[in-house]
C-alpha cells in the first residue's frame, strides 16, 4: 500500500494547481465569451462549462505526471461524462437553436452577460476542485478501497441514468407527433428532471472518490457536489425549466396530475408518491413550493 500524504508545506508554487487551474478555466470561458457575444447565441455556452471540465481533467493530470490508478479513474470518468454530455448538448443546442435558460440574458458584450460568464467560470473551477486537487502534486497513492468503489458505483449509476434521460427526452422532442406535449415517458415517469438527479449523483460520486486521499485541509471541495446540487434547484436548472413548464403546460390537466403524482428530482414510483404527505415530498423529495405556480400558463407550446 502506497502513502497518503500531502506536500501543502512544500515550497513549490501552485503544487495543487489551484491557480494554473483557474487560469485555464478563465482563459477558456474568456474564449467562448467572445464567440457567444459575438454572434449572439446559445450554441457554445453548454459546450463551454462542459470541456472546461475535460480540460481542467487532462491538465492536472498531465502536470502532475504520476497516473496513479485512482488519478487516472477519475480523470477518466470526467472525460467520459464531458465528452458525452458535450456532445448531447451541442447536438440539441443546433436543432432547437435556443436554450430558455438564457433566455433573460442580455446577449452581447454586456456587463450583465460578461458577468455570466465570470460567475460560470467560478463554479466550474469549484466543482472540478476535486479532480484538480487529486491530480496535483500534494496527494500520494493509497490502494484502492470500499470509498473508490462508493463513490464510482455512484458516478456510473448516474451517468447512465442521465444518459438514458436525456436520450429520451430528446428522441421524444424531435418527434412532431409530440408537438405541444410535456414529457411523460421513460425516468421522466418517476421523475420530472432525471437528467439533473444523474448529473448531481455523479458529481457526489467523484468526490467520494476523490476525497479518498485527502486530508482535513483538503475537505472543502465538497462545495463541488453541493454547488452543482444549489445550481441545478435553484439557480440554472430546475427553477428555470419548472417555470417554463408551468407557462406552456399549466393550463392542460394532464400537466397538474404529472406535477402532483411525480417527484421533482429523485426518482420515486408514481403509485407510491402520490400518497405521500406534502410535507415529506418537500422535505425529503425537495419538491419546493416555488416550482409550483402555474397561475401563469399560457397557450405556448414546444
Amino acid at each position: 500500500m502506497g502513502k497518503l500524504f500531502c506536500c501543502v508545506t512544500d515550497p513549490v508554487i501552485d503544487n495543487n494547481y489551484l491557480f494554473l487551474s483557474s487560469l485555464l478555466t478563465i482563459l477558456q470561458q474568456s474564449m467562448f465569451f467572445i464567440v457567444a457575444a459575438y454572434f449572439k447565441f446559445d450554441k457554445v455556452t453548454d459546450f463551454a462549462v462542459v470541456t472546461n471540465f475535460v480540460t481542467i481533467s487532462l491538465f492536472t493530470l498531465t502536470m502532475g505526471g504520476k497516473y496513479y490508478v485512482r488519478q487516472l479513474l477519475v480523470s477518466t470518468l470526467c472525460c467520459i461524462w464531458g465528452i458525452r454530455l458535450s456532445s448531447y448538448l451541442f447536438n440539441r443546442i443546433i436543432k432547437i437553436q435556443n436554450d430558455v435558460r438564457f433566455d433573460s440574458l442580455n446577449r452581447g458584450f454586456t456587463i450583465q452577460y460578461m458577468m455570466f460568464w465570470i460567475f460560470q467560470a467560478f463554479w466550474i473551477f469549484i466543482v472540478s476542485s476535486p479532480i484538480i486537487l487529486l491530480n496535483s502534486q500534494c496527494c500520494y497513492d493509497v490502494t484502492l478501497n470500499y470509498r473508490d468503489i462508493i463513490g464510482t458505483s455512484l458516478w456510473a449509476f448516474g451517468f447512465v441514468f442521465e444518459s438514458i434521460s436525456d436520450f429520451q427526452k430528446y428522441n421524444f422532442r424531435i418527434n412532431p407527433d409530440n408537438n405541444g406535449k410535456f414529457c411523460n415517458k421513460g425516468l421522466w415517469s418517476i421523475s420530472r428532471h432525471p437528467n439533473y438527479f444523474g448529473e448531481i449523483t455523479l458529481w457526489w460520486g467523484i468526490f467520494i472518490t476523490s476525497s479518498n486521499v485527502f486530508i482535513q485541509e483538503m475537505y472543502w471541495t465538497i462545495l463541488s457536489p453541493i454547488t452543482i446540487t444549489f445550481l441545478l434547484l435553484f439557480i440554472s436548472g430546475i427553477n428555470i425549466l419548472e417555470a417554463s413548464s408551468n407557462k406552456k403546460y399549466g393550463m392542460l390537466d394532464e400537466y397538474k396530475e404529472y406535477k402532483k403524482n411525480v417527484s421533482i428530482l429523485i426518482p420515486f414510483p408514481q403509485f407510491l408518491y402520490t400518497k405521500l404527505p406534502t410535507i415529506m415530498k418537500t422535505t425529503i423529495f425537495l419538491d419546493f413550493f416555488i416550482y409550483n405556480n402555474t397561475n401563469n400558463a399560457s397557450n405556448e407550446t414546444i
